[in-house]
């Protein structure tokens, strides 16, 4: 029985890690960095 829940805490973490390392790695202190060219302005497309 505590095998089975071993395995699933173990399989929470990993999933956990990988959503993380998927959505901050790389990033400045977790935040994609602010370029002022995306904003659309009005004016030609």
């Amino acid at each position: 029985m505590w095998l089975i829940v071993l395995e699933a805490v173990g399989a929470l973490a990993v999933l956990v890690f990988v959503v993380w390392w998927t959505m901050f790695a790389g990033r400045h202190r977790g935040e994609l960095p602010r370029d002022d060219r995306d904003v659309d302005r009005g004016g030609n497309t």
